[in-house]
């Protein structure tokens, strides 16, 4: 009979050998209360000697079945290890681990937080969220969070330009947003203008009907244009090289320059007025330009302003009208119609009859004349272009505190002195 074969000539199976696992079966689990695995000699030494910090328990595994746990060991990846090291592994409540294709091992990967959907504002901004906390901001008087939030008259000039909301000033930065090129050859424009007008012969109560003429149309303009969305993109499109951003949903600037300069040349005399919109003109693009280039290196007057803005200011106004009134006034004219628009200012200043009797001061003693005088007036004016400049009225446009402050200070001061 052949070797491996039965009687009824079936061949013998070997029975299946008995293989012994460091780790219990579950039937194994259920036939005993406890269980310990096998313990070398050298665990068994680390355990017996003093001073040795016995193991931290691991956290169980995510399985929901405790008797299918096994036991492993921990990852000794040097990967890991150097990630754990670098403060880049995540924490157990915010990591996963993933399976990757291919021979990659399996790593754990930061849950990266969804981000809430993009909200859009009623001005056409898109902002986006990514689920941490900040303070609420405003794009054009809307707030970020869709949130009512204070509102104030400073959204209309004095907020920053965001860079996005007008094409030209993405495609020229420098130029038309950074360095206002156009807006500022405009602004300083408007002073050479008045000087045309005034040596021409033109009285300012010829001008004033024009200004307001320009006035009411452009307002109306601008106030339809943001109750029509295609109008405001017509709008934007022509005039935006001479626009803020900050005017996108605001009102432009230009209105505020035209009421500016009629107050001051339908209420002031007339050399008051003509110097009242040169300050405007000159002194304010002084400031805008030394501003942005010397403000880091001088002291911060209050947001926006710094202290090389301020005194080029004034440098230019009392230049301004030490010029006016020292240089040009007396070689021009006289005009048809100065009768009825005389200068404030002649060339002389006294101290009021009160105050030169309280010091026992004579008229004579009292009272100056030529250079000096013009000089105080051109002071007097720096000063107050300066002054108008930084202030903050209500938040009011600088294009009409300018002229209007300039004005009422220098009609005050003669008013006093004159």
């Amino acid at each position: 009979m052949p070797r491996g074969s039965s009687s009824a000539g079936t061949p013998d199976v070997p029975a299946t050998p008995r293989v012994i696992s460091p780790s219990p079966t579950p039937s194994e689990l259920a036939a005993q209360d406890t269980y310990f695995g096998p313990t070398t000699r050298s665990a068994a030494r680390r355990r017996a000697a003093p001073g040795i910090t016995p193991p931290i328990p691991e956290s169980p595994d995510t399985e929901s079945d405790p008797e299918l746990r096994r036991a492993r060991t921990r990852s000794r990846s040097p990967k890991r290890a150097r990630a754990a090291r670098n403060g880049l592994t995540a924490s157990t409540s915010t990591t996963t681990p993933t399976l990757r294709s291919g021979k990659s091992k399996k790593q754990d990967k930061a849950v990266i937080p969804e981000e809430t959907p993009a909200e859009l504002l009623a001005n056409g901004a898109i902002v986006t969220s990514n689920g941490h906390l900040a303070p609420p901001s405003s794009i054009g008087g809307v707030s970020t969070t869709n949130k009512p939030t204070s509102w104030s008259w400073r959204d209309f000039s004095r907020s920053p330009s965001p860079l996005g909301l007008i094409p030209v000033h993405r495609h020229f930065r420098k130029f038309v947003h950074k360095h206002e090129v156009p807006r500022k050859v405009l602004h300083v424009s408007i002073g050479f203008l008045v000087y045309w007008l005034y040596v021409s012969g033109t009285q300012t109560s010829a001008v004033t009907p024009w200004l307001m003429g320009c006035l009411i149309p452009i307002a109306t303009t601008d106030f339809l244009r943001h109750r029509y969305a295609s109008l405001n993109r017509l709008y934007v499109r022509c005039l935006g090289a001479l626009m803020r951003e900050s005017e996108y949903a605001g009102y432009n600037g230009v209105i505020f320059y035209l009421l500016g300069t009629w107050t001051v040349l339908h209420f002031f005399p007339k050399d008051v007025g003509v110097v009242a919109v040169m300050l405007l003109s000159w002194c304010d693009t002084a400031a805008s330009t030394f501003g942005r280039l010397y403000g880091c290196y001088t002291p911060r007057l209050r947001k926006g302003k710094s202290l090389a803005g301020s005194f080029a200011a004034f440098l230019v106004g009392v230049a301004t009208a030490g010029w006016f009134w020292g240089l040009l006034a007396p070689v021009t004219g006289p005009f048809p119609g100065d009768d009825a628009h005389p200068f404030m200012f002649r060339g002389v200043l006294s101290l009021p009859e009160s105050v030169s009797s309280l010091l026992h001061l004579s008229p004579a003693q009292a009272t100056i004349t030529g250079p000096l005088a013009l000089g105080v007036m051109s002071v007097w004016s720096g000063l107050v272009a300066a002054a108008s400049e930084v202030v903050d009225l209500f938040g009011w446009d600088d294009n009409l505190t300018i002229p209007v402050l300039s004005g009422v200070g220098m009609w005050g001061f003669l008013k006093v002195f004159g």
